[in-house]
């Protein structure tokens, strides 16, 4: 899976399996078989495909990734921004094997300068490796790069970072794309997380499955179980 486990170190070997252990997982195979890369027989399409929501995106925003990075980090007219306000902008490269896409950073992860810091990363690390990714085949953003204590993604400010995010997602190009936490599902797919669980959607022609925020999942571990679930469909061979 994605060429990187026969290069793991004894520690990183070791925190995939804590992983695995805290997710619930104690054997090597399912009860049904996944085709995860290559060729092989695909797995029945599933009945319930969301559509894509249809917003129009502004067609003031960027045109390249370039231009989009750096009219985030700039412009002075994003939701949420402040005169001094600080920013946690995207990491990763454009095409990559994988898109994070988190709701609203905390101070943390401002301080640590990206959309996920602290511990919620070594989570997060420790996820990818389960599914075969390395940090750096992972493209990382969110749904507004401020933190904004006491702030609730909704309204008109939810939509205009629905709007931004799609952008985002288009000029990115990524393989397949992981939404995290309940702003993100309701923003892009319409619904809250509750509901958009467990099924494949697409997102800009993107294969997109809705999971639970590492931080989340740091406060309740218990639910580390159904994330497992999540990623293991995310990985699943395109019909």
């Amino acid at each position: 899976m994605g060429g990187e486990h026969d290069r793991l170190t004894a520690a990183e070997a070791a925190s995939v399996l804590s992983w695995w252990i805290e997710a619930g997982v104690d054997v090597a195979v399912q009860d049904a078989p996944r085709t995860w890369f290559g060729a092989g027989t695909s797995a029945p399409a599933l009945d319930a495909i969301t559509a894509e929501v249809s917003e129009p995106v502004a067609q003031t925003l960027p045109e390249s990734l370039e231009a989009f990075r750096s009219w985030l980090g700039e412009s002075p007219t994003l939701p949420f921004a402040k005169g001094n306000s600080r920013r946690a902008l995207p990491k990763g490269a454009e095409a990559a094997e994988i898109m994070l896409l988190a709701d609203m950073p905390t101070a943390e992860d401002v301080a640590g300068g990206q959309p996920i810091a602290g511990q919620a990363w070594e989570l997060t690390e420790r996820m990818l490796a389960a599914i075969g990714f390395t940090a750096d085949q992972a493209y990382v953003g969110s749904l507004t790069c401020f933190h904004s204590p006491g702030t609730r993604l909704a309204g008109d400010d939810l939509e205009a970072c629905a709007a931004i995010a799609r952008r985002h997602i288009s000029l990115a190009k990524p393989k397949r794309l992981l939404l995290l936490g309940d702003a993100t599902s309701r923003a892009l797919l319409g619904k809250p997380l509750t509901a958009s669980r467990g099924h494949v959607h697409k997102i800009e022609g993107v294969r997109a499955v809705s999971t639970f925020h590492p931080r989340f999942l740091l406060d309740r571990p218990s639910n580390k179980a159904l994330a497992w679930r999540d990623l293991l469909l995310l990985m699943e061979e395109e019909v």
